[in-house]
């Protein structure tokens, strides 16, 4: 009794271990996941069996050697989750239950009431500190709809072309023709990187600014995205092209230090030496620009436009009149 018992948790434990490889790694062959577990491809096979007749689809994969592949199935079966995963989901849970995605917040705590039922006290534990002593800082902003979002990832990742109609900041809404590239998130909006079919260049588009449903429309080849990383593209666009001002400058500090200063989504910085940078950043009024430059505490050269640094030196005439005054 005592030997069958000791093979039934051995069993057991092996199965989800099994099924843990399964979870990281997209497919496995017969003999990979024979050698991880040390046993024969028969009990491989064995295992495998019984994961699927407790919900969870492994499909085979062909070929010689054979392999596995953990597939989506018509219902959800129990995820396995190690420490740190659990308190990354419920921590993402407490978060998106507070953002910016329309309708997601209700659903959020529903998944995170259920984690939370089931996790080992030393996770709950961990879990209820960070939001005891974590105080989230939100500002009001634009909602997106989680499914619009949903759509719009599943093209990016299918080289799907979206349709939609599209309200910009200035001007009528007009209707798109699109090659999804990715999304970015900058805390507060979404932003679409895209192919504009019509402009033959690339757009950002932000999401809440979509005003109709996306719509899948014919295949497309990728293209090289716009830049390495999304977000310094988003953040370069975002910095400049939707203002009225648009400035490049000179920063007189390294990167680093401006960068700890400033928001990606309200400067582009590029590194000029190890003692400067330019910096292209804009604004609705020049006022603003020229504040956001003195809060920075470095000196700065103004390069475009040319208005600018009229502002500059018609402030600084100002200020000497001030101190002029008060002496």
């Amino acid at each position: 009794m005592e030997s069958r018992i000791r093979h039934m948790l051995e069993t057991s434990a092996r199965l989800l271990k099994l099924l843990s490889l399964l979870q990281v790694r997209r497919d496995w062959t017969g003999p990979e996941l024979a050698d991880r577990l040390s046993v024969d491809v028969r009990t491989i096979r064995r295992d495998v069996d019984k994961l699927r007749s407790l919900g969870y689809p492994v499909t085979s994969l062909p070929g010689a050697s054979g392999g596995y592949q953990l597939g989506a199935g018509a219902e959800l079966p129990p995820l396995l989750l190690d420490d740190d995963e659990a308190v990354a989901v419920a921590v993402g849970l407490r978060t998106a239950a507070n953002g910016t995605i329309a309708g997601i917040e209700e659903t959020s705590v529903r998944a995170l009431t259920k984690l939370e039922q089931i996790l080992p006290t030393r996770l709950r534990r961990r879990v209820q500190a960070l939001q005891m002593h974590t105080t989230p800082l939100t500002a009001a902003g634009p909602t997106v709809d989680a499914e619009t979002l949903t759509i719009i990832a599943a093209a990016c990742r299918d080289h799907q072309q979206l349709r939609f109609t599209y309200a910009p900041t200035q001007g009528e809404p007009s209707k798109r023709l699109v090659e999804p590239q990715g999304l970015v998130h900058t805390g507060r909006r979404w932003y679409l990187v895209a192919w504009d079919v019509s402009k033959e260049d690339w757009r950002t588009f932000r999401v809440d600014r979509i005003t109709t449903e996306p719509t899948l429309a014919a295949r497309c080849t990728p293209r090289e995205p716009p830049a390495e990383s999304l977000g310094d593209f988003v953040s370069r666009q975002v910095a400049s092209n939707v203002y009225t001002y648009q400035a490049v400058l000179t920063i007189h500090a390294p990167l680093e230090a401006v960068a700890e200063r400033t928001s990606p989504v309200s400067v582009s910085l590029e590194p000029i030496d190890d003692h400067s940078c330019l910096m292209r950043t804009g604004a609705d009024s020049l006022d603003r620009i020229v504040f956001h430059l003195l809060f920075l505490g470095f000196e700065f050269e103004v390069h475009e436009p040319a208005q600018l640094a009229e502002h500059v030196a018609t402030l600084i005439t100002r200020l000497q009149k001030a101190i002029t005054v008060q002496g």
